[in-house]
């Protein structure tokens, strides 16, 4: 199946269109008025516009869905059975300093759980779209997760708790883990790209720690249609936002890693010293 079934393509649509809108408040982004909910945890006028995009278009042609989206929240449709889940513009920081590496993501859920999901990347014009039972796509061709078995030859990505987040200290810990044990760590500033990336192959594993369901759930499901697996981490359920995704390979093993379950002590943090 290289051909998008008509409601992905309705998504693919929604996205693009989102895209497109958000290619354009790039090139004006320091005239964008910002406001602010919280610390390093901004919304702009370009997330409102594009999610608006998404939700008008949506609408349209699926009456009665349901949305979760980042901005707007939870929208209770008529038809129980079908919801959306929608991150107009993952990797807002990014894209407010000029950064250009962020994603419109939207995922299906239908009875609870994840049927569809498209990652778009308007810099790239990236289309990347999964749909349960029917494999993983960048626009027409087919993706695999990486192939690699060894940690030492993986590198994989991982997000760093924000300004005013908690779990920095958990963070360091993880990370001088993993950083022993793999070739190397990445931090690009989006979710959706980064598990849109392990299902393409370019990164080998994915980290992070709290999550909301709008930044991961059609990643995820790229993920598991292209042959990888999504773990909880510490028991927890991996929607919660808590999760390693990886090959069938590499995720428990990385996992086993971020949990402290390998018996190797973690590096040690040095102190700075002023110059």
């Amino acid at each position: 199946m290289s051909r998008p079934s008509p409601t992905v393509s309705v998504m693919m649509d929604a996205a693009r269109a989102a895209g497109r809108r958000l290619i354009r408040d790039f090139g004006e982004v320091e005239n964008l008025q910002v406001s602010r909910k919280g610390p390093a945890d901004f919304v702009s006028a370009a997330d409102k516009k594009a999610e608006e995009i998404i939700l008008k278009s949506l609408q349209k042609t699926r009456p009665g869905y349901g949305y979760l989206m980042e901005e707007a929240g939870e929208i209770v449709g008529s038809d129980k059975t079908h919801r959306f889940v929608v991150d107009p513009l993952d990797g807002t920081l990014n894209f407010l300093h000029g950064i250009p590496h962020f994603a419109v993501s939207i995922a299906l859920e239908r009875e609870g759980r994840l049927r569809a999901g498209v990652v778009f990347d308007p810099i790239r014009n990236e289309t990347f779209w999964a749909e349960d039972g029917e494999g993983a796509w960048l626009d027409n061709k087919r993706l695999r997760v990486s192939a690699r078995r060894k940690l030492n030859d993986a590198v994989v990505t991982t997000g760093i708790p924000q300004l005013g987040v908690t779990g920095g200290e958990l963070f360091l810990d993880e990370l001088a883990r993993v950083r022993q044990e793999v070739a190397a760590v990445r931090r690009f500033g989006s979710a959706a790209l980064d598990l849109a990336w392990v299902a393409a192959g370019r990164f080998d594993g994915f980290w992070e720690r709290k999550l909301q369901p709008w930044d991961i759930a059609a990643g995820f499901l790229l993920v598991q249609e292209a042959g990888g697996v999504v773990t909880g981490l510490n028991k927890s359920v991996p929607m919660k936002g808590d999760f390693v995704a990886a090959n069938t390979s590499l995720a428990p093993k990385l996992a086993e890693i971020i949990e402290g379950r390998l018996k190797k002590p973690a590096a040690t943090h040095p102190k700075l010293r002023p110059l």
